[in-house]
């Protein structure tokens, strides 16, 4: 039997593509194996957002070509945004790789493996605004689920490549969206978290009206997952009625995640963000007169091109007089194809480096001050894990996303550990810099 082994990079969406061609081979009859010196094909999800993300895709697939080289792997199949953007480049600059798969294609991922056992080559693209939504797929996460409501993106940012690689804006409908929650209810998972390119769109292109606050409230109405988080949502398409819905309903987790990116007029015009620094101001005084303990997670670009010094003193300043409960910042990345690439004034690597580290200097009080009040609190912690180094069990609280934000490090009184996604009380008693550590109660 041929085993495959996979290499999943980049955000919460791109798993979920990967866990989509997991559910198919399986049912195909492929043995799925972790281990890449055993695989018989190794699979290689990759995210080509920023240049980063493609160095290390690309890093990641030498990696695999070295296993081809030397220890008998007999085939390799890129798949996601990489070979979406770069559509003509990747077989022909990469010879050990024998086939490629947009992000339109993955459910041909069966097809594609079949024609590299017998030896061949396999492409395929289709189209990137007209791909399935969804499927079924093997959750590959513990203690949380991700789902998927949308995919593609119609906001044209001017530094973004997503609209070229992931296609416009389409949304899935509510019930087959339900439906996949329910299933997830049923595998028991502690947490659902909604995602998209951009979550508080959802359902303009469906019904003509952003639908997300419904969503949220059909899904705790028809299962009984305990908390619902939602993720990439706009400033300019904050409604009342989401932050109604995300007051008023006890399993929706206290929490926004909001890129704001900038807040100054000039740079947000030239980003072509909409709604510009009023927008972003406005979205954030309703959120928190809105939703009392609502925790704002936000990013921000430093180093837009054209961007001054006094640009980036009234990011800075913001970051000082909001108070982000979360907060993090990216040096701005040049990516070939998007309007801002052909931009002038395009700013020195160094003074990149320079304003992230003073902004990130700026909010590491601000978050040291936050986790400070939760010092003596009892809080509701969702167990994900167990830490070898630490010898400590680690989980989240509401106001924390997995892999972006802060953990909360435990002892249970007993030696016995509950299963990944069960909920449990614990009493803060110190800070770790952006985490937290406490004891269980009763």
């Amino acid at each position: 039997m041929t085993k495959i082994g996979f290499i999943s990079l980049g955000c919460a969406k791109n798993l979920m593509d990967t866990e989509v061609m997991l559910k198919l081979l399986t049912d195909a009859g492929y043995e799925i194996t972790p281990e890449d010196t055993e695989a018989d094909i190794m699979i290689v999800n990759t995210c080509a957002f920023l240049e980063e993300a493609r160095r290390e895709a690309i890093d990641s697939i030498l990696d695999v070509a070295w296993l081809k080289e030397n220890r008998g792997l007999r085939g390799i199949i890129v798949t996601g945004c990489l070979p979406e953007r770069y559509r003509d480049e990747i077989m022909k600059e990469m010879p050990e790789v024998d086939a490629v798969l947009g992000v339109g294609s993955v459910h041909e991922i069966v097809d594609a493996v079949r024609a590299v056992e017998a030896g061949g080559k396999f492409a395929a693209y289709g189209d990137r605004d007209s791909a399935p939504l969804g499927g079924e797929r093997v959750v590959t996460t513990d203690a949380f689920a991700y789902l998927k409501i949308a995919e593609g993106c119609d906001n044209r940012c001017s530094y973004c490549a997503i609209p070229y690689i992931r296609g416009r804006h389409r949304s899935r409908t509510m019930e087959d969206i339900i439906e996949e929650a329910k299933s997830l209810d049923s595998l028991g998972v502690g947490e659902l978290i909604l995602v998209a390119q951009d979550t508080t769109r959802y359902g303009i292109d469906l019904y003509g009206e952003y639908k997300l606050a419904e969503l949220l409230h059909r899904i705790t109405e028809e299962t009984s997952i305990p908390w619902l988080r939602i993720m990439y949502c706009y400033p300019d398409k904050i409604t009342d009625e989401l932050i109604r819905e995300i007051r008023d309903n006890p399993r929706v987790v206290k929490y926004i995640d909001l890129p704001i990116q900038h807040v100054a007029d000039t740079v947000l015009s030239r980003m072509n963000r909409h709604g510009g620094a009023a927008c972003v101001r406005d979205a954030v005084n309703r959120l928190r007169s809105g939703i009392p303990n609502i925790a704002i997670r936000t990013t921000a670009i430093v180093g837009f091109p054209g961007e001054t010094e006094a640009e980036f003193d009234e990011l800075l300043e913001f970051v000082h007089e909001v108070k982000f409960d979360k907060f993090g910042a990216f040096k701005y990345s040049r990516e070939e194809g998007t309007p801002a690439y052909d931009f002038p004034d395009q700013i020195d690597e160094q003074v990149k480096q320079d304003r992230y580290d003073r902004i990130m200097a700026a909010q590491l009080p601000i978050s040291a001050k936050i986790n400070a009040r939760r010092v003596g609190k009892v809080l509701d912690v969702i167990y994900e894990g167990y830490d070898y180094v630490a010898d400590s069990c680690y989980g989240r609280t509401q106001w924390d996303a997995p892999d972006v934000d802060g953990m909360v490090y435990f002892t249970l009184p007993e030696k016995k550990r509950p299963e990944p996604g069960t909920h449990i009380r614990v009493k803060i008693t110190e800070t770790l810099d952006y985490d937290l550590r406490g004891e269980v109660v009763s």
